[in-house]
This record gives structure tokens, sequence and C-alpha cells, in this order.
């Protein structure tokens, strides 16, 4: 087995309730590769500019996460976007956002990552998650994220990016956007009637919603979220959610909708650390023993 990322690295200014942080680190593929590097080593794709104000193979050093695979593109600038929740936790307000290097070409994959077996698409264009996964030609299971953004302004090249993924992973302000559906039940049905073979829809603070057509049939699970006492900045909880799932997910030696319900699990709670700070820091101060302590909490709670 092994699990590759590719998606957005970018440099984040966030303002919550609790305050404001700017210049920090942030994209998917980040919260991604930090997040999943607890249950299983993690290859990170992914571009930056000359610009980016952190180290990020030092801040990755202390992980399981090969950095092969991040290009600093000379001449380009780094993905930058500008958020606010100040008016609602749940859902971010883009007040500004810089491509930059993500409107350009995608990053190059090295050779020794062909062979990935379970890959996950964070959110970046669709034209560079069809390009990503043309080229990983041994991926046994690819799942992807996408965002308002795409759906809004390159909905033609997502709904093709979805006939050739496995699994889709957003939140139910994007699967009211792509579908139509007020619903969610309503909505994941028309998901994977685009391609995907299941789809988990994020509610935030409600929880999730997992359905899928593994057997043959549809079926449904709703797992609610971990009971968290501290939310500071919900930022990277999706992606921390996706690293949770698809790490232990790599872990497993096949696919079911059993398999899949664990990994929902502990998505939901390595989100729960994300949450519980600014940018990575949530993160940072976690350990894998911490979070199987948290999987077993909600295990307890969610029983009956």
């Amino acid at each position: 087995m092994s699990l590759l990322v590719t998606g957005s690295i970018g440099v984040d200014t966030i303002e919550t309730p609790f305050g404001k942080r700017d210049n920090v680190v942030g994209g998917s593929a980040v919260y991604f590769a930090y997040a999943a590097s607890f249950f299983y080593p993690v290859r990170l794709v992914g571009v930056i500019g000359p610009d980016y104000p952190i180290d990020l193979k030092k801040l990755l050093a202390d992980h399981p996460v090969d950095t092969d695979g991040l290009e600093t593109r000379a001449g380009s600038k780094s993905f930058r976007w500008h958020g606010s929740y100040v008016q609602d936790m749940n859902n971010a307000q883009t007040l500004a956002v810089d491509l930059n290097v993500l409107a350009e070409q995608a990053p190059k994959i090295p050779t020794a990552y062909l062979d990935s077996t379970h890959v996950f698409l964070a959110n970046t264009h669709p034209k560079l998650q069809q390009d990503m996964r043309s080229q990983l030609k041994h991926a046994k299971l690819v799942v992807a994220d996408t965002m308002n953004l795409w759906i809004e302004t390159t909905r033609k090249d997502l709904l093709e990016t979805l006939k050739i993924i496995d699994g889709l992973v957003l939140n139910d302000g994007e699967a009211k956007l792509l579908t139509g559906e007020k619903n969610m039940i309503l909505a994941a049905k028309k998901v994977l009637a685009l391609g995907p073979k299941f789809v988990i829809i994020k509610k935030g603070e409600h929880g999730s919603l997992l359905a899928s057509k593994l057997t043959g049939q549809e079926e449904f699970f709703v797992l609610p979220a971990f009971p968290a006492e501290k939310v500071v900045d919900p930022t990277g909880a999706g992606d921390s959610f996706a690293a949770g799932m698809m790490g232990y997910l790599s872990t497993q030696s096949a696919l079911s909708n059993s398999v899949l319900r664990r990994a929902m699990a502990y998505g939901t709670v390595v989100a729960s650390f994300t949450i519980s700070d600014f940018s990575l820091d949530g993160l940072k101060s976690t350990t894998r023993d911490a979070i199987e302590q948290r999987y077993e909490s909600l295990k307890s709670v969610t029983g009956f």
C-alpha cells in the first residue's frame, strides 16, 4: 500500500471570533499530509512559489511525509486565501483568493510515486486533478475533494473529474450547489449518479453522511461530529477528515461499507483536533494515542 496526496498548498489569512492570523500554513494537501501521517506514510505532491514564508520540508520532517514531490517553482507565486468565519463558523466567507501557481501546470509526480495505490486528490482545479489521476495508473482507490469555487467556475471540468474517481468528499453547501438539492439524501444520490462509488457529505457540527453503492445498492450512514468543546478555526477540518479516513483506509486490505464507516469515525476524530486551534497548531499538539482515545469516546457516545 502507498498513500499519495496532491492538491493546494497555500498561505492563509484567517479570521474567526477568536482572532486573526496572517500568512499561516494552509492548503488542503498540507493539512491532509500532516493529519494522515498519524496513520500511514504519505507522499506529498504540490507546488509553491519562492515566496512561501515557511520551510515546509522542515515542518513535516518529524512526520512520515515524503516531500520529494514538493516543487518550488521559480518565477511563480504561492496560492493565497483570505477567509473569515466571523459570521458563521460552519461556512467560510472568502474575502480574497489569488490562485497564482494553481492556475499553472500541475506539479510533476516523481517516478517513485507512480505506483501509489491510494490517492487523495485534495482541493485544487479539476483539470489538475484529472491530470494527476491519469498519471497514477496503479491506483486502487482514488478520492477527491472540491469547493464552491470550482463548482461555480469550472463545473464542466469538475463533472469530468467525478467520472474517474471512486469517492468524493464535500460539505453540505457544496453538495447543494453541485446538485441543486437541499435535501442531503437526494443530493448524495445525485452525486452517486455522476460517477463516484461513494460520497461523504460533511455537515460541520452536525456530522457527516455517507452514501455508497459499493455493493451495487445504495446504502446510507450518518455519523455525528465529535462533541468538541472548543472550535477556534474550522479551516482544514474537511481535509483532516479526509486524511483520517484515507489514512485508516490505507491500512486495510479491502474496501467495504463497514470499513468506510470506521474510516469516517477516524476522520471525524482527527478533524476535532484541527478545529481546536489556528492553522496546523491543533494537529501539532496531538498524538496517535490521543486520536485512539477520542475514537473510543466517539464509539461510546454513538452506541445505543
